[in-house]
């Protein structure tokens, strides 16, 4: 018998899979959260499902999300960007991988982006228990400081919204709904369980 999920997993199995296995994860890898981060402002006005389905095109086009070699891309990259298929060929979004490559590196010069980004929570993950898609919020005020910060820091595409989906992705938050076997009550309650596990 399938298990009871999140409904808007439901009808893709690159959804499923990414449901399953990596939504709501805490994710503590420097580089992981870097990737999840551009790949969210990818997202702005699309489906989360069309970003997941070029996330590899991403990273073979974005020097395997390599910050470091993103932010010394120049105009010409820009424009081998701009004519990748596998990607979202939206000028201002690609220039804003640039900027936020750039401004993750100047925020790395003071403390590990995992730990800046964990400390918003306290270093553990904040478990809600939704019991319908009409209960998630879109964004919350923890969501708009870190936004506000991020900006301050000179990263883009990084409104309340896109930041909140970014916490829910990266197990900041947990908003599986109460009855999804992804729940931490659930998964606690399985044989051996003791909630959910972090990201490798």
């Amino acid at each position: 018998m399938e298990p009871c999920r999140c409904p808007w997993c439901l009808g893709d199995a690159a959804y499923i899979e990414y449901h399953d296995a990596e939504w709501g994860v805490p994710l503590r890898d420097d580089r992981r959260l870097f990737e999840l981060l551009l790949l969210e402002g990818a997202q702005a006005g699309l489906s989360w499902l069309t970003v997941l389905k070029r996330r590899e095109g991403y990273r073979s086009a974005f020097s395997g999300m390599n910050p470091e070699a993103i932010a010394r891309y120049g105009d010409a990259d820009v424009e081998r960007l701009m004519g990748d298929a596998r990607i979202i060929r939206n000028r201002r979004k690609i220039l804003s991988a640039v900027g936020n490559a750039r401004a993750y590196l100047a925020l790395r010069e003071t403390a590990a982006f995992s730990d800046w980004l964990w400390d918003w929570v306290d270093g553990e993950p904040l478990v809600n228990c939704p019991r319908a898609l009409s209960e998630l919020p879109v964004s919350t005020p923890l969501s708009e400081r870190v936004a506000k910060e991020l900006k301050r820091r000179g990263f883009s595409f990084v409104g309340s919204t896109i930041v909140y989906s970014f916490m829910q992705s990266a197990g900041l938050v947990n908003d599986h709904l109460a009855d999804c076997f992804r729940h931490p009550a659930q998964q606690a309650a399985q044989p051996g369980g003791n909630g959910v596990s972090e990201a490798n």
